[in-house]
């Protein structure tokens, strides 16, 4: 099978974006977040090795090089799993939900983010970049995918236990997730609409604006929603949160006052450092926010 994923590409090839399809040579045996994959990995009792990234994110490019090309990782991997790869800035959805399991575990977040799930989609180990071997005081990714094959094996109810207490985790903070998991709630429009609102107000930064502790992105479509939340229901707080936010991200460093726009995310929560990086994907929302 692996020879025949180097040569042929795998399932990634027949997908559009631009990230997928950097990874669609790799011998990892790649499949796209589809219903089959998992409905694969719950016929073959496997779990899921989940990896989300950007084709712009310099250690999704790192990790990479260094495991998704190496034969001795993607043959474990490809043993072990079934391997699924995702694009954040294609399915944000996703990568919220497995996000926040990764903050919730680490107390950080970042990309490449690299979960590990039950075929039910529920994650029990979550965190960013992993060099092959242990270095730079992180372990290897070789000697997790070791250790979860040997944990499924012999001690499933342990990651069962861990997956379950982080999802009452992750639903304290946020029930979206529900969505994901195929969990649909039975509410009216107009009560989605305020539920949405009072998820996003609770976790407003009331200092520097935003909804997100360091690093902090540019989130027009979270914007819109509490405009949009602001228009029906005379919500006067989402209009406040709104122009808090906009206020501090174009006084802050991650706006480029000499090129205009905006830089990809800044660093802390302050909105002043930015990576030096331009991306397309949120500067034609934006105004809209504004």
């Amino acid at each position: 099978m692996q020879e025949s994923t180097e040569r042929q590409g795998n399932r990634l090839r027949l997908e559009t974006s631009p990230y997928l399809l950097q990874h669609a040579h790799n011998p990892v045996d790649w499949y796209p977040w589809t219903d089959e994959v998992f409905d694969a990995a719950k016929q073959a009792d496997k779990p899921i090795f989940l990896s989300i990234g950007y084709s712009a994110c310099h250690w999704c490019h790192v990790m990479e090089r260094e495991s998704f090309e190496d034969e001795e990782m993607s043959s474990l991997l490809n043993q072990t799993f079934y391997c699924v790869k995702v694009d954040r800035e294609e399915r944000p959805d996703v990568d919220k939900i497995y996000m926040t399991a990764c903050q919730v575990m680490t107390g950080r977040g970042g990309w490449p983010l690299t979960v590990f799930l039950t075929p039910d989609k529920r994650p029990f180990f979550a965190g960013t970049y992993f060099p092959k071997h242990g270095m730079y005081g992180r372990p290897g990714l070789l000697e997790i995918a070791r250790r979860t094959k040997e944990l499924w094996e012999k001690d499933r109810g342990e990651l069962d236990s861990i997956a379950d207490k982080l999802l009452a985790n992750m639903r304290d903070m946020d029930s979206s997730f529900d969505q994901i998991l195929g969990v649909h709630p039975s509410a009216d429009p107009a009560s989605l609409l305020t539920q949405g609102a009072r998820s996003l107000k609770a976790r407003f930064d009331s200092e520097h604006g935003g909804f997100s502790s360091a690093p902090k992105f540019p989130t027009p479509h979270q914007l819109l929603f509490l405009l949009r939340c602001w228009r029906r229901t005379g919500d006067t707080e989402a209009l406040e949160q709104v122009e808090t936010t906009l206020r501090a991200m174009r006084l802050g460093g991650i706006w480029d006052h000499l090129g205009f726009g905006f830089h990809r995310y800044a660093t802390d929560p302050n909105w002043l450092p930015p990576p030096l990086a331009h991306m397309l994907l949120p500067q034609p929302p934006l105004p809209c926010a504004q």
